[in-house]
């Protein structure tokens, strides 16, 4: 049987109660080097804080997170006055990384989006969530993985639909976490466009290293953000299709969807 996100909704609820999440911990200590990596809201007084807000601590009832204060003032939340989130946050010793994902249903399969305070981070094709998700946490190790709410949710929407039409644009801050050279080859796969393709040679001359071929393809197989950095675009010299970290049936139905627009 196909898996579907209905078979997995009962291992992973929509949304946390707020003293099972993670970040509540932070919130109870009013640790300040969580200051920045997310903010809390709170339903009956209307407005949302800082992890280190001195404030009385809230009903967990009543809280709910937030990845940037963007968000929280989305939802109809004003900033506290008592720790002035809008405002800067001076530099901590230590922080928190905060990667937030959801996990919406494509034609291609389950895609698990996750978004830190930077952008978006990852896109992972695949059809078992666990496995995903032990995916999701080998490329950010020192992350903390939240379940995400509805911003995360409307994201992930937004990167199934951009991959269902590929004339769509996705005009979203990226969070491209990799070495100089990994940045530099994803950098220049978002310049190929839908319908076209390049071979790694060719990556590897625009990047003026014509003996990179092999890095170029090693970055591409390392690229967390499928489909939103395209190295399904890459294929060989002679115009096959080499491998795709999400299976090449995948790659061919990307190119094959993008060669008809």
């Amino acid at each position: 049987m196909r898996t579907t996100i209905e078979n997995l909704r009962p291992n992973l609820p929509p949304t946390l109660p707020a003293e099972q999440d993670p970040r509540w911990q932070a919130v109870v200590a009013h640790d300040s080097t969580a200051d920045g990596t997310f903010y809390y809201s709170v339903r009956t007084t209307g407005v949302y804080c800082l992890p280190s807000c001195p404030s009385r601590l809230a009903n967990p009832k009543n809280v709910r997170f937030h990845l940037t204060r963007e968000d929280a003032e989305r939802a109809g939340f004003r900033p506290c006055k008592r720790c002035k989130p809008d405002q800067g946050i001076g530099k901590r010793g230590r922080t928190v990384d905060i990667v937030e994902f959801a996990v919406a249903e494509s034609s291609l399969g389950l895609i698990l989006v996750a978004r830190s305070a930077r952008g978006l981070c990852a896109a992972l094709f695949g059809d078992d969530l666990g496995a995903m998700r032990s995916d999701l946490q080998r490329r950010f190790p020192g992350a903390t993985l939240v379940e995400g709410g509805s911003e995360t949710r409307a994201l992930a929407d937004r990167v199934v639909a951009y991959m269902e039409t590929p004339t769509s644009r996705l005009d979203i801050p990226l969070d491209m976490r990799g070495t100089e050279f990994q940045r530099a080859v994803w950098q220049a796969l978002c310049e190929i466009p839908a319908g076209a393709t390049a071979s790694y040679a060719d990556i590897a001359k625009r990047l003026g290293m014509p003996r990179a071929s092999r890095a170029v393809a090693q970055a591409c197989a390392a690229n967390p953000l499928s489909v939103v950095v395209p190295c399904h675009r890459v294929i060989r010299a002679d115009g096959s299709l080499s491998g795709y970290y999400w299976g090449v049936a995948r790659k061919r139905a990307l190119l094959e969807r993008e060669a008809s627009v």
